[in-house]
Order: structure tokens, then C-alpha cells, then sequence
């Protein structure tokens, strides 16, 4: 039996062990080493092979080969601190002041120490029902990367997509079932309660959130609990593959996989066994919380002398949270405490925000209005999915929570003045009702604007203005100074656009010009990293990086570049590395749907199109069992193929003359045209031809925003032109031209540029047009907001287009033939190469399966997907396939 720990002589270390290798275990030793260790020797214990991780992250790994590491692996190196990794604790003894580990092997270890730090975290909970034991949970990497082998074998096996069920309809339950959708999967959404996120959500914003995940194409069931995972045993054997999930109601709800993310339990295993020994010895020992966990005040101590606990398995005020800012909060006050500060827990920040793609939702404070006369100032819109919610004190002015779904936009703005009085009345933050912009927030010092690292406002202030913790005091300039300097935006990341907009203001109040910095990886403006690429003929985004960058770029750079890259080389877009900066659209040639199939959009110029084109189109669409659409601009979009399918639906139309219509891309989509001269009695000028010229010269041109353009034969408007980024209206004198029309979030007509111009001079002006703002404009900024921010708005683009005041038409033009002479159709080009068709298939060796979820309706001689009902009848034992619109070229 080992001898209690003496007590430690001032020339040894004092020895802190840490159990539990997660982000609180992390920030703990990040504090310790920020504080200094002199004095110390820091161990940390834990049972997974990895070094500690960002959890909250966990969707990133399911979906690609990220690295979650959390900070520097260097830290695990610096002197007076050890990592133990594979080392899981079995024992505790607060007697003798000892940690028991045993290892792989079962081989027993004994770690000594003065001060314990429990970071145990906590355990996916599971299902006590029939079945739950061929479930799996959603918790850990190795837990992540199972299910995204488990996924793609599945698909193998089964000949058609998985279907995935997902119980829980919190946070991480929705993130692992688009996760699953995103790896190809059908994803079914199983939550007890009536609607989603019913934890942070009240009634109105769930049944919001629900019609918005519905609408990305997850099934969802509520308002009824799961009584069984339905396995299917062969006779004679003791296992089975899972076939469905049986409601309580009696509904069988059809799945091949389940995942259980129903929240999680304390990982307290150890502190009880701890407290059932010193119990049989009638000593004092730990209490537990009623919810679990280890019970500390605010100091984050146990109550046994020299034990902390931090993190999930510490419970404050009845209480155990699975939120990082509760943790980070927690890691901070123990270090400071062992360096004889007094630091105090001032409770948990239920603050919350899902991330999931396309899918906007917050909430924070007391967003179930139950402080005692709290007013709710509501706006909800269920047909756009869209509720906002501002929880104030009775005389409506400070500010108590809040919850946005669909619009989250006023979070950000909110969230600092929790507590404090609003700087307008609560309904200007309803911005989904009004359209408007959220007001000017002028944030106190003391308002905290990163809740993960616990920053406020004025640390940030200071930091801009002459930084307190680097040597020499300097000012910082840029985002990635503020996050390198105070941790703010760090974890979750939410944060980050208050901290720039922070950022921003101070640097013009101390007259000090703002940064229009792409990203914190690149301090360039997208114009100036342009014209630096061009000038340097640069090809690759390593070398750009090496350059001009720093770290490992993100998904604001990646795709920018990519997007520059291809303005400028009009190369194969996926080749060279290419490939993974793009977007998910991009890297398919196709869009994706909500169901995890893809559309595919031929190109039409002008709108025109042959019989014999139109018969081919008919027949591929018959052929792959394909839902046909005409869009707004004047094609036919072709729904419901899977990725393995794209390469063989490409050649047939190849085939026939046809070629890609570049719907996926921030580029040319279309030319819209009315019939003009050729059949109108209205025409002025040939419309159509004019279109089909356009719409070949600048086919493929990528640029910052999705490009469409009109071409009307006369005044009568048919092509709506005006609505188009470039619109040409023809007069019995010739073109007139049009610019900056889009049909965007904020809807703009197109304003006359240039009037009565032949085709050469009007070709010519385009060119330019279209150029400049190519190299001039910022990421996904659309050409009427870009001519309104040019200093000048349309006269500036007019001085350079047409008069050529900058000198540089020549140069314009010059780019544009440039891109003409090298097109060449991106699908024509995959076909051609082995290598490049090997990125189309969902999974190795993926079966060529149709799943017959498409049902004829003779009334419309058309096809669309079954209704359920429909399945049904037909005896189908496969997800329903559904259709949207939402990602074609008319968006």
C-alpha cells in the first residue's frame, strides 16, 4: 500500500495530475503553462490514443481527414509537463493521494500527487431498449471515423443509400445526421420531444428549425419516443442486421444504421467508486450531484483536500454542462487558484449556436422567458422557416435572451449586451421582419464578447490599441492578432464577426486605415491577391500560400483562390490541387440536393434547342429514372442522379451536342432571350442570335458571384433583362446595355451603361464589363453591390468601360479573348482522363443501384418523387427520394 504523499519540500515540484485528455484537460494545462510552471509538474492521464481534441469539432472529422488537435502538439513537449496517452483511470485513492491507471495490456500504473484535477468529461448516454446494444453513439474520433466506414460499407453491401436514423434532435444529434446526409447517406431525424432542439428552443423557433431541416431533406419523427432497434437475426444466429427503429405508437421507421445522440452523462465513475470505499470506511469523501457529476464550489473544489473538477463531470448549482465555455471558464479558475489567486465560477452560459450548413440558429440567456415579468418581442414567419425572438425585462429595455432560427444575424450583436440595456428598441432586432440591418452596437468594456475564453470587450480594445501581454505593448491589426493575443474566437468561432467589426471601429477612431485583409490567412484584399496572381502568373494555391499567406487557409480563402485561379488560367478546375479548394457543387460539376443526389443542367444558349436535343434529354431522364424542370433561364434541369451516375449521363449528352451549363459554379449560368426579329411582330434586333453569341463567348467564366444575363428584341421587356447583371434591350438603332441587375437578396434593376451600340461595340463593352469587375469586386459580391460600393458607383464603371480613363480596356480585352481561346467544357474534359473520373463515385466499388423512388403522373405526363403514401402502395423498402430547386442555376 502506497504511502501517503508528504507534503512537497520547497525546492521539489509541486505534482498535479490531471485525469480525463479532453478541451477542459487542455485548457488547464494551456492556463497552467500561460500562468508559468515553475514549481510544478503537470501529468495528464488519458485513455484515448489521440492527443487531446477539439469535440466540438467532431462533425469535421466524420466528413474528411481534418486534424482536431487542439492548440500546438508542442505544448505536450515543453518542460514540467508529461501526457499519458492510452492510461485509463481506474482507480482513486484521495487517502494516500494516488491515481490508478491501467493500460491496453491491463498493466496497473500508480501516479502520485499533491493536487488532482478531475476532466472526465462525459459519456454519450444510451437507450435501455431492446435493440440499443447494435447502436452506436456519436462521441469520440474513433466513434466518428467507425461511422464513416460503417456508412460507406453499408452502401456497398446494400446497393443503394444507407439510411441513417439519428434519435436525439439536439445539437449534436442534427449535426451527426447532415453529417451522415453529407457522406451520402438517407439521414432520418428520431426526438421524443414534439419538436427540435426543444432543450434551447421554445415551441415556435422548433417547429421553424423543423421545417428548415425538412427542407435540407432529413425525415424527421417527434413527439414520440423509440421502443426498440429492429434487428433482423437470421435463424439459428445471435446477430442481425439493424432494419428499422419501432416507435412507441407501433410505427416502424425504416433504417440500416442508428445513431443515439440523446446528450450525455457525467464520465463519474471513478469519483463514485471513490465515494462507495471511503463510504465502507466511514470517511468523508465526494458528493454527488443530483444530475450526476461531482458536486464544487466556486472555486471548482471538491471538498476533498487537494481534489478540483473541471469540465462535463463537475457539477455547479445541480448542474453538469456539455458546453466548452463552462469548461474554459472552470480550466482558468483552478490554475489561478494553484497560483494562489481567487478566481470564482460565476455559473453557466447556456449560450448556444448550431452549426450546421445553410441551417441559421441561436439562443441564449433566459430564452424561455422565465424570469418573473419578462416581455417576449416576437416575429415568426413558418413558411420561411424563419422566428426570431428578443426576451427583455417589463419595461423592454434590458435585454434578458433571446432565440433566432432561419436568421440568427442579430445574435452576434445581442449576445455581448445579455444583462445590459439595449441601444434600440427590441423590435429593430427583429431584422427578418423589417429587412433592415441590426442597429450599431457600441459595446461596454466590461460586455463579454467571446463566451468560449471568457474575453470581453475592453480586452480587445486594448489589444488593438497596444497589446498588454506581448512584449513592447504593439498594437495589433488584424483578426488573427486579436485571436493570437486574448483567445478570443478560438473555440467555436462564432464570435469572430463582432471581433472584426470591433476591430474595424477602433482602428478608425486612432485614424488608422482598416483592413481589407481576404481572411486572417491572407492580409491581401481579393483585388489586390488578384492582380498579385495575375502578375506573377502564380498556379498553384501552395505557392500563392508560401507567397502571400500564412497557416493552412480556410473556406474563405481556399475557394476564392480557386475561383481566381480559374478566372485567370481557365484550367481544368479540379486538377493540381484544385480540386480541394472548391465547393461541394464545384468538386461535382453538378448541385447538390437536399437528398444527397445531384441535378445536372445542360447547356442551352440562348434558350434554343433542337428536337433531336430535346429527345436526348427526354430519354437520359427516362433512363436514370431523372425529375425534369424547366428553370428560369430557359434550360432543362435533370434531378435525382448519384454521383457514381454524373460521367455516364454526361457522355450520352455529350453525344448529342450538348455540354455543361455550369450551373454549379460562381460563373456564367445563362442568357436569357425572347424570341426578338427572328419571330416577333415587336422584334427590333435579332435577340436570339445575340444571346447564343453571349452565352458561348463567356461560357465558363468563373467570377466572384454567379453571372446571368437577358437580351430583349425590343422595349416590351420579355427576357426581363433589367434584372440580369448584364442586360442588352435591342432599338431599332441598335443595343442598349444594361449592368448591375441581379436577383439577389436584395433585388436590383440593371441601369443603362451605354446606348443604340452595334454588336462589336456592345461585345466589346461586355468584355470590359464583365473583366473589371472580375478583378475589382470582392468574394461573393454581386455586380450591383459592387458597382454601388466603387467610389463613383455606375459614372466610375462608365469613365472605365467605356472611356477607358484607367487606360487598361486593352488589357480588359485582351483577358477576355484570353478566356474565350482556352475554354474547353469541364465535362468533356473528365471524361477524358482515368484519373479525373476516379472522384466520381460516392464509395469504392459503389453498385450501380436505382432505388425506384420516382413515380409517373400520367395527368402531367411527367415524373416526381413518391409521396409516402405512394411508397407504401408500391411496397418500397427504401428512403423516399424528394426534390428541390433551392440549389439550381435560378437562386
Amino acid at each position: 500500500m502506497p504511502r501517503p504523499i508528504e507534503p512537497t519540500p520547497s525546492s521539489l515540484p509541486r505534482r498535479i495530475v490531471v485525469v480525463g485528455g479532453g478541451p477542459a484537460a487542455h485548457r488547464f494545462v494551456d492556463a497552467m503553462a500561460a500562468r508559468g510552471l515553475e514549481g510544478f509538474e503537470v501529468t495528464v492521464l488519458t485513455e484515448e490514443a489521440h492527443l487531446p481534441y477539439d469535440r466540438v469539432a467532431l462533425s469535421k472529422a466524420l466528413l474528411d481527414d481534418v486534424d482536431l488537435t487542439l492548440g500546438e502538439a508542442t505544448m505536450w513537449e515543453t518542460s514540467g509537463v508529461v501526457l499519458r496517452t492510452g492510461a485509463k483511470a481506474v482507480r482513486l485513492d484521495t487517502e494516500t493521494r494516488v491515481v490508478y491507471t491501467e493500460d491496453a495490456a491491463g498493466k496497473l500504473s500508480e501516479h502520485p500527487y499533491h493536487e488532482l484535477v478531475l476532466a472526465t468529461g462525459s459519456n454519450a448516454a444510451r437507450l435501455p431498449i431492446p435493440g440499443a446494444e447494435k447502436s452506436y453513439v456519436y462521441r469520440t474520433l474513433d466513434d466518428v471515423w467507425f461511422l464513416r466506414r460503417e456508412i460507406g460499407r453499408l452502401a456497398e453491401e446494400l446497393g443503394r443509400r444507407p439510411i441513417v436514423a439519428v434519435i436525439g434532435g439536439g445539437l449534436l444529434g442534427l449535426e451527426a445526421a447532415a453529417g451522415a446526409q453529407e457522406l451520402g447517406a438517407k439521414a432520418v431525424v428520431v426526438n421524443g420531444a414534439p419538436w427540435l432542439m426543444n432543450t434551447q428552443l421554445d415551441e415556435g423557433a422548433g417547429q421553424a428549425l423543423g421545417r428548415l431541416i425538412e427542407a435540407k431533406g432529413f425525415d424527421v419523427h417527434g413527439g414520440v419516443f423509440p421502443s426498440e432497434v429492429v434487428v433482423a437475426r437470421a435463424e439459428g444466429a445471435d446477430d442481425g442486421r439493424v432494419t428499422g427503429v419501432l416507435m412507441a405508437d407501433g410505427r416502424v421507421i425504416d433504417a440500416d444504421l442508428v445513431i443515439v445522440a440523446i446528450g450525455v452523462r457525467p464520465r463519474d465513475e471513478l469519483v463514485r467508486a471513490s465515494v462507495e470505499e471511503a463510504g465502507a470506511a466511514g470517511k468523508t469523501t465526494f458528493v454527488i450531484g443530483p444530475r450526476g457529476g461531482v458536486v464544487i464550489d466556486e472555486a471548482c473544489a471538491t471538498g476533498v483536500d487537494g481534489v478540483w473538477a473541471i469540465g462535463e463531470v463537475a457539477s455547479f448549482g445541480g448542474m453538469c454542462l456539455g458546453l466548452v465555455a463552462p469548461a474554459n471558464t472552470m480550466a482558468e479558475i483552478v490554475a489561478d487558484r494553484l497560483h494562489d489567486g481567487d478566481a470564482t465560477f460565476p455559473g453557466f452560459d447556456t449560450a448556444t449556436k448550431l452549426k450546421l450548413s445553410g441551417v441559421d440558429v441561436a439562443s441564449f440567456g433566459d430564452a424561455f422567458a422565465k424570469e418573473p415579468g419578462a416581455l417576449e418581442i416576437v416575429y415568426a414567419d413558418p413558411a420561411r422557416g424563419v422566428y426570431q425572438k428578443v426576451v427583455t425585462t417589463d419595461d423592454a429595455r434590458t435585454l434578458l435572451g433571446g432565440i433566432f432560427v432561419g436568421d440568427a444575424t442579430p445574435y452576434q450583436s445581442l449576445r455581448p449586451l445579455l444583462g445590459r440595456e439595449l441601444p434600440a428598441e427590441p423590435g429593430a432586432f427583429l431584422t427578418a421582419a423589417g429587412g433592415g440591418e441590426v442597429p450599431e452596437t457600441e459595446l461596454p468594456d466590461e460586455a463579454i464578447l467571446c463566451s468560449c475564453n471568457n474575453v470581453a470587450a475592453g480586452a480587445l480594445r486594448d489589444a488593438v490599441n497596444g497589446c498588454g501581454t506581448c512584449e513592447g505593448r504593439e498594437p495589433v491589426r488584424d483578426v488573427a492578432g486579436l485571436k493570437s493575443c486574448t483567445r478570443a474566437g478560438t473555440q467555436c468561432g462564432s464570435c469572430v464577426p463582432m471581433i472584426k467589426k470591433l476591430l474595424e471601429k477602433e482602428l478608425q477612431k486612432s485614424g488608422v486605415t482598416v483592413s481589407k485583409a481576404l481572411c486572417e490567412h491572407f492580409e491581401l484584399s481579393r483585388q489586390e491577391l488578384f492582380d498579385a496572381i495575375r502578375v506573377l502568373q502564380l498556379t498553384s494555391f501552395e505557392d500563392i500560400l508560401a507567397r502571400y499567406g500564412k497557416g493552412a487557409g480556410c473556406d474563405i480563402c481556399k475557394p476564392t483562390i480557386a475561383s481566381i485561379l480559374a478566372s485567370q488560367h481557365s484550367a481544368y478546375v479540379l486538377d493540381e490541387g484544385r480540386g480541394a479548394l472548391q465547393d461541394t457543387n464545384d468538386r461535382a460539376l453538378a448541385n447538390m440536393q437536399k437528398d444527397g443526389t445531384y441535378s445536372v443542367v445542360p447547356r442551352v444558349p440562348g434558350g434554343e434547342i433542337t428536337p433531336e436535343k430535346l429527345a436526348v434529354i427526354a430519354a437520359v431522364a427516362q433512363k436514370y429514372g431523372l425529375y425534369t424542370k424547366i428553370t428560369g433561364g430557359q434550360r432543362i434541369d435533370l434531378f435525382g442522379a448519384r454521383l457514381e451516375q454524373l460521367p455516364e449521363i454526361w457522355e450520352e449528352l455529350i453525344e448529342a451536342g450538348m455540354e455543361s451549363g455550369q450551373a454549379y459554379g460562381k460563373s456564367l449560368r445563362t442568357v436569357k432571350s425572347c424570341v426578338g426579329s427572328t419571330w416577333c411582330r415587336y422584334g427590333q434586333q435579332d435577340s436570339v442570335g445575340m444571346a447564343i453569341q453571349l452565352e458561348l463567348r463567356y461560357r465558363g467564366l468563373r467570377s466572384p458571384h454567379k453571372l446571368k444575363l437577358g437580351v430583349s428584341g425590343c422595349a416590351r421587356e420579355c427576357a426581363e433583362a433589367r434584372g440580369k447583371d448584364v442586360g442588352v434591350i435591342a432599338t431599332a438603332d441598335g443595343w442598349n446595355l444594361y449592368v448591375g441587375g441581379n436577383g439577389g437578396a436584395t433585388p436590383a434593376h440593371a441601369q443603362l451603361l451605354a446606348k443604340d451600340l452595334d454588336d462589336e461595340t456592345l461585345i466589346r463593352y461586355i468584355d470590359r464589363y464583365f473583366m473589371y469587375y472580375i478583378r475589382t469586386a470582392d468574394r461573393l459580391q454581386r455586380t450591383a453591390r459592387w458597382q454601388e460600393e466603387l467610389d463613383g458607383g455606375l459614372e466610375h464603371v462608365r469613365q472605365v468601360v467605356v472611356e477607358d480613363s484607367l487606360g487598361i480596356a486593352a488589357d480588359l480585352e485582351e483577358a477576355m479573348a484570353k478566356h474565350v481561346e482556352s475554354y474547353e467544357d469541364e465535362w468533356a474534359a473528365t471524361l477524358k482522363d482515368p484519373d479525373r473520373l476516379r472522384r466520381f463515385r460516392s464509395f469504392v466499388n459503389a453498385p450501380d443501384a436505382v432505388d425506384g423512388s420516382i413515380v409517373h403522373v400520367p395527368e402531367r405526363e411527367q415524373i416526381r418523387p413518391a409521396t409516402p403514401a405512394e411508397r407504401v402502395a408500391l411496397g418500397a423498402t427504401i428512403p423516399v427520394r424528394t426534390v428541390s430547386s433551392t440549389q439550381s442555376e435560378d437562386v
